[in-house]
């Protein structure tokens, strides 16, 4: 049986939390200074929201441009602006799971391969794409035009998705 996940339409994968981008600069992000001699370097915990203010600021000017053109190692989400993209990678993704930037990114090097939750997340995208472009359009008597799912239904702010339901009182 084919799927289709060509017609996604990218207002779908905005509402999506899988997925993740490398950036076009490389080195450290402007600012933070960096020791050269290991012994002095103190493991600062990450910073995500000055990580996203830095990358805004260097994207400045190209907010408008298709990710791809902005950004390095754009697997997914291609055609999305690229100022979007970090709404959706802060919102969508992060949120969503729980995490910060560095669960799928190695920090200053957007778009290395590094951590296998990247890819998980690319595998956990196409997953959802199936649901809603296919699955979803089979049932019958579902209320609204265009239900969705997203990285929220199932992780609901955890890395793992939410497995046990809290007790509650049977609606009738």
């Amino acid at each position: 049986m084919k799927t289709k996940t060509t017609s996604i339409k990218p207002f779908i994968f905005a509402a999506l939390a899988v997925a993740l981008v490398g950036i076009r600069f490389s080195g450290p992000i402007a600012g933070r200074a960096q020791s050269q001699d290991p012994a002095t370097q103190t493991a600062k915990p990450f910073d995500q929201a000055a990580a996203l203010e830095n990358l805004r600021k260097m994207i400045a000017g190209q907010e408008n441009k298709p990710a791809e053109a902005v950004f390095k190692n754009i697997q997914m989400l291609k055609g999305m602006p690229a100022g979007r993209l970090l709404r959706v990678m802060e919102l969508g993704y992060a949120r969503s799971l729980g995490v910060n930037c560095t669960h799928c990114h190695v920090a200053d090097a957007w778009e290395k391969e590094d951590r296998p939750t990247k890819q998980i997340a690319r595998e956990m995208n196409a997953m959802v794409a199936v649901i809603n472009n296919d699955q979803l359009k089979k049932i019958k008597n579902l209320k609204g035009p265009n239900p969705i799912v997203n990285c929220t239904t199932c992780h609901r702010g955890q890395t793992k998705p939410a497995l046990n339901l809290p007790e509650s009182a049977p609606k009738s």
